[in-house]
């Protein structure tokens, strides 16, 4: 089978575009970028064996379901990743910073993303790098 792609984090933090940088290594080349659903797609695809589309198939119904069960309230838990929950987020005042002007945020939910202990011991694990 061949090399398998791998992702390494070139940033610590989030850049001001809110994106997270990855180096993308297959092979013998290097590509910055942020990880998108089809460069998941393509390594799931080409580490399993499995056509594109239905690596595409399965993932577009596992967004779905895991978009559903928020959706209802639910905690989702994906066991050695993390947890997504819904929280309320209370009403609250707001400040455009460019003006300084008070506003009015809506009370809203919102999804928290919690790692799991094994995704923080290898976050910490690449901080010691």
């Amino acid at each position: 089978m061949n090399d398998p792609i791998m992702f390494k984090a070139t940033k610590t933090g989030l850049d001001s575009d809110l994106t997270s940088e990855y180096e993308i290594i297959r092979r013998s080349f290097v590509l910055s970028t942020t990880v998108t659903r089809a460069i998941i797609t393509a390594s799931a695809s080409e580490a399993t064996g499995l056509a594109k589309s239905d690596v595409t198939a399965i993932g577009q119904r596992m967004f779905e379901l895991i978009g559903d069960a928020l959706k209802a309230g639910e905690t989702v838990k994906l066991t050695g990743f993390g947890t997504l929950a819904v929280r309320s987020r209370a009403e609250r005042m707001g400040r455009n910073p460019r003006t300084g002007t008070e506003h009015r945020i809506t009370p809203r939910h919102t999804v928290t993303f919690t790692p799991s202990a094994r995704l923080r011991e290898a976050l910490d694990d690449l901080a010691d790098s």
